[in-house]
């Protein structure tokens, strides 16, 4: 039974750190799939009419995919696997380019956030959270899951986010004031809940909550809100500050590698190739790049 086989290799996987939510799913389904056609080792042509259950074709390859690695983990030791071969194209698609709010884009909005809603806690809470992404370029779901504990006097501590990983963010000084004036204010509005930022409910905030208030920031500043084109999100503000971290960054080649090895971590990507991403999504980064070429080529130092 593959329904066995796949327990042994997620538990394998798992064991070295990866959660495999989804992967978890499609190879659960994929065996379910199988056992009911009376297969006992992965048949390719199985594997890819299973995958074109689902419309998309990204989400077909990705399921092609898990299972692909799945059938490599088995064939090692069975040689009656069959690997499938890519019939839908990559599974990873391209990241859509960031969309980077200017300096004066940020006050503006800030300032808005601070004037929009009831006139409770609400106007304070927004302001202080999408500062706070700003100067700090936290995932909108670390900020909201933040407790007192976690504000230090040396910054942030952000507890097993996205990968599992924990890291210290410091704080400007004016951070650490503005996020100060913002507690003194909260603290008596839910004594009973620590959660840093909460919502009108006296509860902690949701992401669709920080969502939706973003997006009725932005309509007031006339940025995009829907369509296909780009528009700003919550998670532009980490973005933009990735962006303007990069293009701060001293030349030489010693001083870049420093950076964004340093910037990876501050950010908590999983790899460097994460942070790298930013040089060749954003117009400004590779201007600066192509400057540095001509420089290099036209007998400059780099």
């Amino acid at each position: 039974m593959l329904s066995d086989s796949v327990q042994c290799y997620l538990t394998l996987r798992r064991s070295a750190g990866f959660s495999l939510k989804e992967v978890a799913l499609h190879l659960r389904s994929f065996a379910a799939y199988s056992d009911r056609r009376g297969y006992q080792h992965i048949c390719a042509q199985a594997v890819i009419e299973w995958a074109e259950q689902v419309p998309s074709l990204v989400q077909r390859a990705r399921r092609l995919g898990d299972v692909a690695r799945f059938a490599r983990y088995l064939k090692a030791e069975d040689p009656r696997h069959e690997i499938p071969p890519r019939t839908f194209g990559s599974e990873h698609f391209l990241r859509p380019t960031p969309y980077i709010l200017s300096d004066e884009q940020i006050i503006r909005l800030l300032q808005l956030a601070g004037q929009s809603g009831y006139r409770t806690l609400r106007r304070q809470t927004y302001a202080t959270l999408f500062g706070l992404l700003a100067c700090t370029g936290l995932r909108v779901s670390e900020a909201i899951r933040l407790r007192y504990d976690d504000i230090t006097p040396d910054g942030l501590v952000i507890r097993a986010s996205k990968f599992r990983k924990s890291r210290l963010v410091p704080l400007h000084k004016t951070a650490q004031a503005a996020l100060q004036r913002y507690l003194e204010l909260r603290r008596p509005y839910a004594p009973f809940d620590d959660h840093v930022f909460i919502s009108i409910r006296r509860k902690p905030l949701l992401i669709a909550d920080a969502e939706a208030a973003f997006r009725t920031v932005v309509a007031k500043m006339g940025l995009p809100v829907g369509g296909r084109q780009r528009r700003p999100t919550p998670h532009c503000l980490r973005h933009t500050f990735a962006v303007r971290s990069l293009l701060t960054c001293p030349d030489g080649r010693d001083h870049i590698t420093k950076h964004m090895l340093m910037l990876s971590t501050y950010m908590g990507h999983s790899n460097a190739a994460l942070t790298y991403w930013y040089q060749e999504a954003v117009p400004e980064l590779m201007r600066s790049i192509a400057e540095r070429c001509e420089q290099h080529f036209g007998g400059g130092a780099l």
